[in-house]
């Protein structure tokens, strides 16, 4: 079959924008190369030419001159058209990216999106608020609870504000009159009241007793030898 109808071409793909300008910029850059040398040939010429006298060499010179400096124009207007090529093909790469990421974006966004629309089935703005409410309704329950548990039993309810006031007021007072003028508690001031003996007025107690109970008579004063211990006492020797 193949040789009757014949086998179907491979078609090659077609070349990326990339590949495109890779191979423009390459014949830009020989294109340049070019340019330099016919610019290098130049310069020998004009050298040439100013070392030369006028005549028929100087007219020789001036033509290949001539003609090289048409060349380096021919290839300096290719050099600028690829160059403009390259300048166009960067245009349409950057847009063709832009769309890609255009394109990336949106796909983002929608999955997103979908997303997004699946989470919101699940969480209601009517539940929140329900919720909120009832957060609300047990924290006014639990503050009623804690003031109840709070109160005392045996404070009357209707005590005046002013009386209480009057009555701290007039403590005050009492510890004010119980201090002294430098702020010594009266409980801690020293005893002032007099004597119960004198009071009572009772006789002194005999001679050769003191008033202290207790007390222990003083020992007559024992003599002493020269280093100041206690003299032995010497027997009385007989004869």
């Amino acid at each position: 079959m193949k040789r009757i109808f014949g086998a179907k071409n491979n078609k090659e793909p077609p070349p990326s924008i990339q590949d495109a300008s890779d191979r423009i910029n390459k014949r830009g850059e020989s294109v340049e190369e070019k340019v330099k040398r016919l610019d290098a040939e130049l310069c020998k010429y004009k050298d040439q030419i100013k070392r030369t006298r006028p005549g028929p060499a100087q007219e020789a010179i001036k033509a290949r001159a001539m003609r090289v400096l048409k060349q380096k124009k021919m290839y300096e207007g290719q050099r600028d058209m690829l160059y403009n090529q390259t300048f166009n093909l960067d245009q349409v790469s950057f847009a063709a990216e832009g769309l890609k990421d255009a394109q990336q974006t949106m796909t983002a966004l929608k999955s997103a999106n979908k997303e997004l629309k699946g989470m919101m089935k699940t969480v209601k703005i009517q539940d929140i608020d329900n919720l909120q409410d009832e957060m609300m309704d047990l924290m006014d329950v639990s503050s009623e609870i804690q003031d109840s548990l709070g109160r005392s039993y045996n404070v009357p309810d209707d005590i005046d504000e002013d009386d209480l006031m009057g009555e701290l007021d007039a403590l005050e007072a009492d510890m004010g009159n119980e201090t002294e003028a430098d702020g010594v508690p009266s409980y801690l001031q020293p005893d002032k009241e007099t004597d119960l003996d004198v009071e009572l007025d009772l006789p002194p107690p005999p001679p050769g007793r003191t008033t202290t109970t207790g007390a222990q008579p003083e020992r007559a004063a024992q003599a002493e030898d020269e280093w100041g211990l206690p003299a032995v006492p010497r027997a009385s020797l007989r004869g």
